[in-house]
């Protein structure tokens, strides 16, 4: 019967991968993936057909546990729904912030730093911003600002996407060193395996590797050589608003305080996401973004409009696949080299540990794995295969190579897909053009990882 419960996650699997020529959005088969799989669980629980392990390696069965058991199965339920819980609501936060700060046009206020018509003086600009803003706003959010700004600046668009290609690099290399910047590394810190501190320091160095090499090859490229028509247009100094520039300092500040007040008060992230928030929705109520500010306009800066606008799929992609890794993590599958039994991640692990004695080269692997199918399953599963204390070498490695591994296809992360989606860029003119400079990128920076962990500093 356990087969039957991995089949169903391998055909979800292939559903959420074949998005795009199955036309159906990878919503639908994440949440029926998740809650089959938990129906298959309750009711093969409840017949004796399967035994549960929750995260203190407690064993739970119906046939010999009785209401002790039963109340073990619920309890393990709810504590993987509230852990997926602190990952919703900080997301939907952080979400809302930014959406704030696109409605008071605060990103318009980085259109004025990119005065140059050189071709490769402007790819490093952009490649720059999408660095640093990833690590603040997230890579998918920095992706999409960015790509709305070479539309302003590129009226070509055959050489626009040569630009938001490379803006994907630098974007998930940006987000994999900030525990604010991808949702993988969000999800390894509400974890507990990553500290910020840690993150930063372990990941920061291969992060920066893994984007200027691309960029200092594209830059010789054809592509970027000579000049572009960068067209500066005067209304959008009009279009700013009053209020732009206090919102963009304002809510990417608030953003950045998360982590320092997770530090001082020791309380999970998501309660100074919930702090932040509350700052930023509490002076969007008050400001004047015009002149002439009515009550009847401010429904448009309001951060009610903003909460509308988030994309409520992928929270609940998240929810789907994070309950559904839940739930494979949660069954029992097989005996340990120990002898204890484990749930099926960690059999897993335990098989991959034998077929590949080092640990790294299938860390390696899932990063170019995170590249074909998504990375969020992937950390989501590898966090309950692997029992690795906190800023542990290994979690690092895997924040690094599941968040820059993606680049390698324009599919292989959430900034590739809206960088596909807004530009059209095409599937194989990507492999055919990017993949290899994002490959060196990713190679480069797992090098210098390894370097400095294992061989300079003999991290074990």
């Amino acid at each position: 019967m356990e087969s039957i419960v991995i089949l169903i996650f391998i055909v979800g699997y292939l559903a959420i991968t074949l998005e795009h020529p199955l036309k159906l959005d990878k919503t639908v088969p994440a949440l029926l993936m998740a809650a089959t799989i938990w129906a298959l669980l309750a009711i093969g629980f409840g017949q004796g057909w399967f035994q549960i392990i929750d995260t203190e390696n407690s064993i739970f069965g119906a046939l010999t546990g009785g209401e002790s058991a039963l109340h073990g199965f619920e309890q393990t339920l709810l504590h993987h729904l509230g852990k997926t819980a602190e990952i919703l609501i900080f997301l939907i936060g952080a979400m809302t912030i930014v959406e704030i700060i696109d409605l008071h046009r605060g990103f318009d206020v980085l259109k004025t730093a990119v005065k140059t018509r050189k071709k490769r003086s402007l790819l490093w600009i952009i490649g720059l911003l999408a660095f640093i803003l990833s690590a603040i706003i997230d890579n998918l959010t920095a992706t999409i600002v960015l790509i709305t700004l070479l539309r302003k600046l590129i009226h070509d668009k055959q050489s626009r996407i040569w630009y938001a290609s490379m803006v994907v690099i630098a974007a998930n290399a940006g987000g994999a060193w900030s525990p604010i910047g991808d949702v993988t590394t969000t999800m390894l810190w509400i974890a507990k395996k990553v500290s910020a501190a840690g993150l930063i320091d372990f990941v920061i160095l291969p992060s920066v590797v893994c984007f200027i090499l691309p960029f200092f090859i594209a830059s010789y490229m054809k592509p970027f050589k000579g000049e572009i028509q960068v067209d500066i247009a005067k209304e959008q100094d009009v279009q700013k608003l009053l209020s732009s520039a206090t919102m963009l300092y304002l809510g990417l500040g608030m953003i950045i305080s998360v982590p320092v007040f997770k530090m001082v008060t020791h309380l999970p992230p998501y309660m100074g996401m919930m702090l932040a928030l509350g700052v930023v929705w509490l002076v969007s109520e008050y400001i004047h973004p015009e002149e002439d500010f009515t009550k009847e306009r401010r429904h448009l800066y309001s951060a009610h409009k903003a909460l509308s606008r988030i994309e409520i799929s992928s929270i609940l992609f998240f929810l789907g696949i994070l309950m559904a890794v839940a739930g494979l993590e949660s069954l029992v599958f097989g005996v340990a080299q120990n002898g204890e039994p484990v749930g099926t991640l960690r059999y897993l692990a335990e098989v991959l540990q034998g077929a590949i004695p080092n640990q790294d080269v299938v860390v390696i692997l899932l990063g170019i794995g995170s590249a074909i199918i998504d990375n969020v399953p992937l950390v989501a599963a590898s966090i309950g295969m692997y029992d690795a204390p906190l800023d542990d070498v290994l979690w690092h490695f895997i924040a690094y190579s599941a968040g820059t591994g993606g680049s390698m296809l324009i599919i292989g992360s959430a900034a590739g897909v809206a960088a596909m989606g807004m530009e059209r860029i095409n599937f194989i003119w990507y492999l055919k053009n990017i993949a290899w400079l994002a490959f060196i990128g990713f190679i480069a920076g797992a090098g210098v990882f390894l370097l400095f962990e294992r061989v300079i500093f003999h991290h074990v």
